[in-house]
């Protein structure tokens, strides 16, 4: 069968007043199946609150664009209230419960992206609301809940149904919500676009990489998420995850072209890119991207902690190493051809800069 590698736009599964949730379904994007991936984004307008929920599935969250506050509780932990803003990455590990909160006119926007090898649904976040008219204690008895909490069943029933919306909320905008805490970002939050540089070309890119010294939970996620940005027509090398991990990539900014050459050298996907764009390059393919005149950035993650890279450009790419005879003899050149090729982009860069 034909792999469908073409990217998609999230779309549309709940919402209301206060904000929206979007996702990609396995169906239109069969590689999150194939691959145990998931992908979805919430959008919280101002006085936006997004209900106390915990999920299926260790992910990471970012931040497309906005302000506002999160509150995160790791089991049996107290409650972390966090002031989040565009550029920001957190780790969620399984049992996290989280809210999420909006008090500003420009809409927050937060993209996930996970793993589901012990979800509910491959390809798909199955989140467990506390509250809300489809929350979890809507579907005990009062006589349980009642004996659960030591509280009168009249009491019980106000607390349980009086909510009665789905998911996200608008709060009114007397209600005061708790104030979040500056050093509890510390440890739990990493902004991508104010962290050091893991890589940088001058007038090619810009990667940050998330890994367990800058952001330690992300060794409970068992993922690695980066953030890389490409200057205008500048071209990231070809290359290809050499462990059998996974690259999901969601496009944060800009355009660009595409091309994915998978087996017996066929390419099957070329194409455009842009904003909002989700696509996967499945295990071992080689994928390379064009940056268009604006350049491009996105937000990827790798499905596996310790990702290994070979790239076939540049001065630390597979061609450098392998001996002339070699090349000569599997390209079938003469010596001065393969001399030519090995004198080529000796630099050790990944991101190419126009010529």
């Amino acid at each position: 069968m034909e792999l469908d590698l073409s990217p998609k736009l999230s779309k549309k599964i709940y919402g209301g007043e206060g904000g929206s949730y979007h996702s990609w379904n396995p169906s239109e994007l069969p590689m999150l199946k194939e691959g145990d991936i998931v992908a979805a984004k919430l959008s919280l307008n101002k006085l936006g609150f997004a209900l106390p929920r915990y999920s299926d599935s260790s992910k990471v969250a970012y931040v497309l664009q906005g302000e506002g506050i999160a509150g995160i509780t790791l089991p049996e932990r107290e409650e972390k209230v966090i002031a989040i803003k565009k550029g920001d990455a957190i780790a969620l590990p399984f049992g996290v419960v989280t809210w999420w909160y909006n008090k500003q006119d420009t809409e927050l926007t937060v993209l996930f992206l996970g793993e589901t090898s012990k979800a509910h649904k491959r390809g798909e976040f199955t989140d467990f609301f506390l509250t809300g008219a489809n929350g979890i204690f809507t579907g005990f008895t009062t006589e349980f809940v009642g004996r659960a909490w030591d509280l009168p069943e009249d009491i019980v029933n106000t607390l349980v149904n009086n909510q009665l919306s789905n998911g996200i909320v608008r709060l009114d905008k007397s209600h005061n919500m708790p104030e979040p805490k500056k050093e509890h970002r510390d440890g739990m939050v990493l902004n991508c676009e104010e962290a050091p540089l893991d890589v940088d070309i001058k007038g090619g890119g810009r990667v940050v990489v998330l890994n367990t010294k800058n952001l330690p939970l992300v060794g409970e996620v068992g993922l690695v998420a980066d953030l890389v940005r490409l200057n205008g027509k500048a071209m990231c090398s070809p290359g290809f995850s050499c462990d059998s991990a996974l690259q999901v990539t969601y496009i944060v900014r800009g355009s660009g072209r595409v091309q994915v050459v998978g087996v017996d050298g066929k390419r099957v996907l070329e194409t455009t890119v842009k904003s909002g764009n989700l696509f996967i390059v499945p295990r071992f393919f080689v994928v390379s991207k064009i940056a268009d005149d604006e350049g491009l950035e996105w937000f990827s993650i790798i499905s596996t902690p310790n990702p290994i890279f070979t790239h076939l450009a540049g001065k630390t790419s597979v061609w450098k190493a392998l001996s002339p005879q070699v090349l000569e003899a599997a390209f079938k050149v003469p010596t001065e051809i393969e001399q030519q090729f090995r004198s080529k982009r000796t630099s050790d860069e990944i991101f190419f800069p126009p010529n």
